[in-house]
């Protein structure tokens, strides 16, 4: 890890054990957030990789409710683009669709207004952490009802052991950190 903004984001991130429930890790972000210098690296180094990755082919991007929205209107606006929101049920005004996804415990439920993106506009996700997958799957399931292409899915922490990346399938996934 030579990049000095990557080292600055890693020393900003909290490990908790045994959080929400007893043998979970949970990796915290709050630090980047109040640390105005490791947000605003955190934004760069995404938004670097994003330009590398895909040019100014991006036309959205889009925030994962509810940390995602910490993320995506800065890494939108840094890229100079528009921040669309996918929410959980019932969030959000006017007609929309949805997808479901599986939780530890029952199911959750995304959506996105109907008119958020056109066909064949090109996004891509961004949340603060990737775990099994199953919210970032259901993102790109919504935005593909709306037969926009998701060009790649993005987060600052990827929880590996839980291999959620799997769950993307063909779609590209970055991450800027990496814990087991």
């Amino acid at each position: 890890m030579a990049d000095p903004e990557l080292q600055l984001v890693a020393r900003r991130i909290r490990s908790f054990p045994d959080f929400p429930i007893p043998g979970v890790l949970f990796r915290d972000i709050s630090p980047v957030l109040k640390d105005p210098t490791s947000f605003r690296a955190s934004i760069n180094l995404l938004a670097n990789h994003l330009k590398k990755a895909h040019g100014g082919r991006i036309d959205y991007i889009a925030g994962l409710d509810s940390r995602g929205f910490l993320f995506g209107p800065s890494l939108a606006q840094e890229l100079g683009l528009g921040c669309i929101l996918i929410r959980k049920r019932g969030k959000l005004p006017g007609p929309t669709v949805c997808a479901s996804y599986a939780l530890e415990y029952g199911k959750g439920e995304l959506e996105i207004q109907r008119d958020a993106l056109e066909p064949g506009q090109k996004v891509v996700v961004v949340d603060d952490l990737l775990a099994t997958g199953g919210t970032m799957c259901a993102a790109c399931e919504l935005l593909g009802q709306l037969r926009a292409e998701v060009l790649e899915c993005v987060s600052l922490v990827e929880l590996t052991s839980l291999k959620g990346r799997e769950k993307l399938g063909a779609v590209p996934f970055f991450s800027l950190l990496q814990y087991e």
